[in-house]
């Protein structure tokens, strides 16, 4: 996993993501991303020079047809806890109040949840599978849709909860996870959500995938771009 840990100790390390001691929750949606997140942190435990401790955790989201068991097995061969959370935030969003457009609100209660678990399993560090192009999407979502330069930071502090996340998968690229042979070795669980594959973000990897034909170095571009503090001021 050359290509995956390389940039995760180099995100790491850059980011000063972790500190001795930390009992770092992984966030396992059952996705290919977090759960190579999860493999590749419990590697890099093996040579990190700051010791750290790793659990998984995962939020049932009420939608049918979820079976976390292969996550629970793989963690097990990980020797890393796991933990399932079963929540009814799907219904909700779904069924009682009928969302127009459920992603923001399933997202904001589906961060809080999360949040929570993290602090109830002694974890005040939650790493997140968000990796290069979610960045660069999040980076052109929040400008056509929002009107305003903002993506996501690779370490966030949470004041009100005192929790801190972290995105070590930062500078991975998604097809260096997508095409990674041990990658694609490992458990996915499709999710059962009625927004899956429906949502502008999928809009935003099909926009990428054409301006890649004609601007072949567009990923590293838009990358520099974002951690130019001059510019945007946003991963400083």
């Amino acid at each position: 996993m050359k290509k995956i840990l390389g940039p995760l100790r180099r995100a790491v390390e850059k980011y000063e993501m972790i500190r001795p001691g930390d009992r770092i929750a992984v966030g396992l949606s059952g996705g290919k991303d977090s759960t190579a997140l999860l493999v590749a942190m419990k590697r890099f435990q093996y040579f990190s020079p700051v010791p750290f401790e790793l659990e998984g955790i995962t939020l049932d989201m009420g939608f049918g047809g979820m079976d976390f068991e292969p996550l629970v097995q793989l963690c097990a061969e990980l020797d890393i806890p796991y933990t399932i959370k079963k929540t009814q935030i799907g219904p909700i969003v779904f069924e009682a109040r009928q969302e127009k457009k459920p992603c923001a609100l399933c997202a904001r209660m589906k961060r809080g949840a999360l949040h929570d678990l993290s602090i109830e399993r002694g974890c005040r560090k939650i790493a997140l599978g968000h990796h290069a192009d979610d960045a660069i999407e999040t980076f052109f979502l929040s400008l056509f849709y929002e009107g305003r330069v903002n993506t996501f930071s690779p370490v966030t502090y949470l004041d009100r909860k005192d929790i801190t996340l972290i995105r070590p998968l930062i500078f991975v690229k998604e097809k260096d996870i997508v095409y990674n042979p041990e990658v694609k070795a490992l458990p996915v669980i499709k999710s059962t959500c009625p927004a899956d594959g429906h949502t502008k973000r999928e809009d935003m990897k099909d926009m990428m995938k054409e301006l890649r034909k004609t601007i072949p170095e567009l990923d590293d571009r838009i990358l520099k771009a974002i951690q130019n503090k001059e510019q945007f001021h946003l991963w400083f």
